[in-house]
């Protein structure tokens, strides 16, 4: 380790009071998903934008499991994958490629959530992928689209064909490989990961009961009209929801914020 490397107890002295704000934001998110059992080992990624000009962005140190994420070690990188505050980590190349190139062409996307969990490849395993089915799905049904599977995502040229398909949509099921999700900050992000992986499982669940009792159309078109890339998320539910998933981190280990 160089001279250059910032120990991890002094990373909060180098950093501004609005970046320590989204580190411990996005270290929250690491441990709830931990709490809800949607980790894929050091294998997914969660990411935020740090606030300010440069084009920086945080990701979690690889090699270390979710709830082992602190807003100290999350590793800040520029959009080409340099670390840009050297805190003796380094992050996924595959992790890199697929959050940096929504942070690179979405001025909105202050956060980015990509998971594997078993519910959210298997839905997006499917034909037909997610359906509007309960009043999880509609919440996010109207603002989801779908990327197909070519591979390990190690190609910087998929960025590009990635991008093309998210659009101004805020949530992906990535074919054959999981789910993914936009926000304006991480608790709106948050927020729409945690209804598309409830809609996934509850539909898995469903379908193992056999014929699915769909919605009517008009409640579909209501949900559709008032979900269609609400700001609802950013102004009230995730607003509502966020500080009571923040206690519940802080129960879970307050580690997670220093």
């Amino acid at each position: 380790m160089s001279e250059a490397v910032i120990s991890l107890d002094r990373v909060r002295d180098q950093v501004s009071e609005e970046e320590w704000q989204v580190r411990q934001d996005l270290a929250a998110a690491y441990r709830l998903v931990d709490h809800y059992g949607w980790s894929d080992m050091v294998f997914t990624h969660l990411s935020a934008r740090v606030p300010g000009p440069e084009e920086h962005f945080l990701l979690n140190p690889f090699g270390f499991l979710f709830n082992e994420v602190t807003a100290s070690n999350l590793v800040k990188v520029d959009v080409d994958g340099n670390v840009v505050l050297d805190n003796g980590y380094q992050v996924n190349a595959a992790g890199f490629t697929i959050h940096s190139a929504v942070h690179m062409n979405r001025e909105d996307a202050h956060a980015v959530m990509h998971l594997h969990t078993d519910a959210g490849i298997a839905v997006a395993s499917t034909t037909e992928g997610l359906l509007p089915l309960t009043q999880h799905a509609m919440f996010v049904y109207p603002d989801i689209t779908y990327h197909d599977w070519e591979g390990v995502a190690l190609d910087l040229d998929e960025r590009e064909r990635l991008v093309k398909d998210l659009g101004q949509h805020n949530l992906m099921l990535l074919r054959n490989h999981g789910t993914l999700a936009v926000g304006g900050s991480v608790a709106s992000c948050f927020m729409r990961l945690y209804y598309l992986e409830r809609a996934c499982q509850i539909q898995v669940k469903a379908a193992m009961t056999g014929e699915l009792n769909m919605p009517n159309e008009g409640a579909i078109r209501m949900m559709e009209e008032t979900f269609n890339n609400s700001s609802a998320w950013e102004e009230a539910l995730a607003p509502g929801a966020w500080p009571a998933l923040r206690r519940q981190a802080d129960r879970l280990d307050p580690g997670y914020a220093d």
